[in-house]
């Protein structure tokens, strides 16, 4: 059994035990099939259980549309999927992605006016502790006494599989604070079935994941050597500079030297730049090896509406050719704004190729955010692989979601760099790796003078556009809520406006906060 099939055993009672719930409407009733006394004996199926917490990102749950079976039991299984909602929640509200699409509160995201009783905000809530509870309860249920049955060679590998379930809900706990701020706390260590989690402030918890990650760099597989879509070290160091990268949002204190620290870590440690920008983006992307974390995709083994198919489906229209990309059906849903076009010389990468824009058809300028044909399309994930050929599955891809990958260690450096003092020879030299790829040359290179703040949130938008960065980046830099940068329909207006910025974070969900005595709203809400 591999991670990339996502062969994934039955949920089981024991994972809809540890999923404590936060609120007490909230029906976190995975499909029971097994119970763990049998589940935990048996070495299959205790890696089956590790397989369930990896594909917790990009599945509903055990199957694609049975609401019944869906993690978030009750919910459109779709809507529910970690990465989706990740995504939706870290693009739309910015000026890479509009949607025109209005189900549920859907278009109060891009118009920076969501409430604490949002649809999507619940979705996303939930979907993290839920995945967090599974995480916990993995380890409740392998510590070493009970893997004493084992051999040996077995009780090491539950020991490595221990390891990346704590970097799973690290990486957890990283979404929930960059998106909530103050959050209830809650580990394996906790009792099970009615509890109220406490609140921890957001630097708190900054604290807890980087001591988890801290120790588990010395613990994870060497970079690059662990199972495909299974992490490692570089993992661990490209969440921990991350982490240091957002500290003086987080805490208060910024952390650009341990930024550099961990970003060289990743870059070198073995991963390459892809030679072509578009096949990080490609059905078989797995074959890439500037990808350090994958949240992963198969047509035939995982198929869900909330992993890459997603991004790919909704992004076409119009008079796109679904077969151009290797898919059966198109769902018209996303476009860009013209501050994401305008970032590049042109729209259709003749200069810049990582421009990936389709025009025939569409407007620049958006008048009417339901109508696809206005605001270029954004093809940039494809279900076509890198010689051409279609993915397995029309309807759903075989693409893998780049969560982290090298050029943005390139780019996190830089920025450390410019935000402090490092070595800004090297980080030129960085930046030009990436530009060298995207202009096919030199002609796109900068100099020393060119390395500012400006420059830095341009460039990411060039290089990461919609890969669910934008939003974290737009507050890093102060403009997401801020009047001084505006796009198309920003806070609701057809010219854009600045908004309070208290939507700089999301809000604890209602529901939450009437379940939870010990939680306080976040402040503005």
């Amino acid at each position: 059994m591999t991670i990339k099939s996502l062969s994934i055993i039955a949920a089981i009672a024991a994972i809809s035990a540890g999923a404590v719930s936060c609120t007490k409407d909230l029906n976190r009733s995975p499909y029971v099939l097994e119970t763990s006394e049998t589940i935990y004996k048996d070495p299959v199926k205790i890696k089956g259980v590790l397989a369930k917490l990896y594909g917790s990102l990009a599945l509903s749950g055990q199957t694609y549309e049975d609401a019944a079976q869906n993690d978030l039991a009750g919910e459109d299984p779709g809507n529910t999927v970690f990465l989706r909602t990740y995504w939706s929640l870290q693009e739309l509200p910015t000026e890479e992605a509009i949607i025109g699409w209005n189900n549920a509160d859907q278009q109060a995201y891009h118009n920076l006016s969501w409430t604490a009783n949002g649809t999507f905000l619940k979705f996303m809530y939930d979907r993290i502790y839920f995945g967090i509870g599974i995480c916990n309860e993995f380890l409740r249920q392998t510590p070493d006494d009970k893997m004493s049955i084992f051999s040996a060679s077995v009780q090491n590998d539950i020991k490595n599989y221990r390891h990346e379930a704590r970097f799973l809900r690290a990486f957890y706990y990283w979404t929930a604070i960059d998106m909530f701020g103050n959050v209830p706390f809650v580990t394996e260590n906790d009792p099970v079935g009615i509890f109220q989690p406490p609140q921890k402030s957001r630097a708190e918890v900054f604290q807890y994941i980087e001591t988890e990650l801290k120790e588990l760099e010395n613990l994870l597989p060497d970079a690059r050597t662990n199972e495909y879509g299974r992490v490692d070290k570089g993992a661990a160091w490209m969440l921990l500079a991350k982490l240091y990268l957002n500290a003086q949002v987080y805490t208060g204190t910024a952390k650009n030297a341990e930024t550099i620290t961990y970003a060289n870590k990743v870059i070198g440690a073995n991963y390459q730049l892809s030679s072509n920008y578009a096949d990080v983006f490609k059905a078989d992307n797995h074959l890439s090896s500037e990808i350090v974390f994958p949240i992963l995709a198969d047509g035939t083994t995982s198929q869900s509406y909330g992993n890459t198919t997603f991004i790919v489906l909704s992004a076409l229209g119009g008079s796109m050719s679904e077969a151009n990309y290797g898919v059966s059906t198109k769902w018209a849903g996303m476009r860009a704004t013209k501050n994401l076009v305008n970032l590049f010389p042109d729209a259709i990468g003749s200069t810049d190729k990582r421009a990936m824009f389709y025009t025939a058809g569409q407007t620049l300028d958006i008048t009417n955010v339901a109508e696809f044909t206005q605001g270029y399309a954004v093809p940039k994930f494809s279900n076509m692989t890198s010689t051409g050929v279609a993915g397995k599955n029309g309807r759903f891809v075989d693409t893998d979601f780049p969560m982290f990958r090298l050029a943005d260690a390139y780019l996190m450096y830089a920025e450390a760099v410019v935000r402090s003092s490092g070595d800004k020879t090297q980080a030129v030299n960085y930046i030009n790796l990436l530009r060298n790829r995207a202009y096919g040359n030199a002609s796109g290179n900068i100099s020393a003078n060119d390395l500012t703040l400006d420059f830095m949130l341009a460039e990411r938008g060039r290089e990461l556009y919609w890969e669910a960065t934008r939003r974290t980046d737009l507050v890093r830099f102060g403009k997401l809520t801020d009047a001084s940068y505006l796009w198309p329909f920003k806070g609701g207006v057809a010219q854009g406006r600045g908004v309070d910025s208290r939507f700089n974070l999301y809000p604890i969900p209602t529901s939450d906060l009437i379940a939870n005595r010990n939680l306080k709203q976040t402040t503005g809400y």
